[in-house]
């Protein structure tokens, strides 16, 4: 048998938020993997570490956890007025599939140093901010991010601090432009609060909510939590990781996004799960004593059948679109009332969203913001063994 050396991939490995990925101009990946959506799907697995039955990914970029498992593609966009198409991957830890049907908010903030990084981006000032319009083709959504620029590079340090994350960095905001498209449903079964039956398991109160990403919400309480949970009081338990996916499974049959539960086997991206509880002080992952007269509600959420060590961008989205409703479970935990932002607390510390919302005959939902922080941490090439893509 013949030996067949690893191929070499550019790429670049960034932090964005509280999440990590590789990163890859469109252009650099090999002419298959461009042209053969299994092909590609196979490389970015065997650049990750995927699928591991140890869920290690010991022999890849991949980290371990949902937050880690990340590959991201960017190029140029055809699509008027934006830059870059960005497309968003979440690799399976442990399982053969590649995820395509949501997007990571967390790493959407490195999307545009990337690019301008790559010289995809015209015009970028001297000194000042440049606004990357990025086309997130997974879900078909315009994301308007706001780098620093500092003689002509991208500023990446700075005192911008963000839980989760321990070091500071410079600050990029992020808005996201209509989340919702006014002609889809925001939230699918037409209710604020639903009654979501799950059989041999219960009956749930959830608001089921498609901005950022779809997100079903129930109340901390209901599944005899306190709200006030880090990652090991919920991931160590087997038995309750197990009803939480069921509740998700059943809950995206409810919504539309699976037309049968084994699909949700494969389709573990979306929707995300979270509860809700008001606020109540807590000690964060960190050590820091999170105080209630400084959040208005606590939030924990789930990713690919994970408690997520802080909380993912696109469910942040969520978050600040169902408080700014009232009447909806996460309006109900902040206190009920006209909103336009809300800090909640989660496992890592607090996090402050906001959503511009129009109501005429529905809920319009025209923007939601947050800020994020990115850097490289890595640039240069990945290598791959040469049986990747068969």
């Amino acid at each position: 048998m013949s030996y067949e050396p690893q191929f070499k991939v550019k790429a670049t490995y960034m932090r964005g938020g509280t999440s990590k990925g590789t990163f890859f101009n469109i252009s650099d990946l090999p002419k298959e993997a461009q042209e053969d959506t299994k092909k590609r799907d196979k490389l970015l697995q065997r650049i990750v570490g995927s699928p591991d039955i140890y869920k290690k990914q010991m022999d890849g970029m991949g980290g371990a956890s949902s937050s880690t498992s990340k590959a991201i593609l960017v190029g140029k966009s055809n699509i008027p007025n934006h830059d870059v198409d960005y497309y968003f991957c979440q690799v399976s830890i442990d399982k053969d599939f590649v995820d395509m049907s949501g997007n990571c908010g967390n790493l959407s903030s490195a999307v545009g140093p990337f690019a301008i990084k790559e010289g995809l981006i015209k015009n970028v000032p001297t000194n000042g901010i440049c606004c990357v319009r990025i086309w997130q083709a997974n879900i078909k959504k315009t994301i308007l991010c706001y780098v620093p620029i500092s003689n002509g590079m991208v500023k990446e340090m700075g005192d911008y601090e963000i839980d989760g994350v321990t070091f500071s960095a410079a600050e990029i905001k992020l808005e996201f432009v209509e989340p919702v498209d006014p002609k889809e449903k925001l939230f699918p079964t037409g209710n604020l609060i639903d009654n979501l039956e799950v059989p041999k398991i219960g009956t749930f109160k959830a608001t089921m909510i498609t901005a950022g990403i779809p997100t079903i919400f129930l109340n901390a309480s209901d599944l005899e939590y306190k709200g006030t949970e880090l990652q090991e009081d919920i991931n160590s338990d087997v038995q309750a990781l197990e009803k939480l996916e069921t509740i998700r499974a059943y809950g995206a049959l409810k919504m539309g996004l699976i037309s049968n539960i084994e699909d949700s086997l494969t389709q573990q991206h979306t929707p995300k799960i979270a509860f809700v509880s008001p606020a109540q002080e807590y000690i964060a992952s960190s050590g820091k004593n999170i105080v209630s007269s400084s959040i208005d509600l606590n939030v924990r959420a789930l990713s690919m059948g994970q408690l997520h060590h802080a909380m993912m961008g696109t469910a942040s989205v969520a978050i600040g679109v169902a408080s700014c409703i009232k009447g909806t479970l996460v309006n109900i935990a902040s206190g009920g009332g006209e909103k336009d932002n809300v800090t909640f607390g989660h496992p890592s510390g607090t996090l402050k969203v906001g959503a511009t919302i129009k109501k005429n005959n529905k809920f319009e939902v025209q923007k939601a913001s947050m800020s994020r922080s990115a850097r490289i941490i890595m640039d240069g090439f990945v290598h791959v063994p040469a049986d990747a893509m068969i």
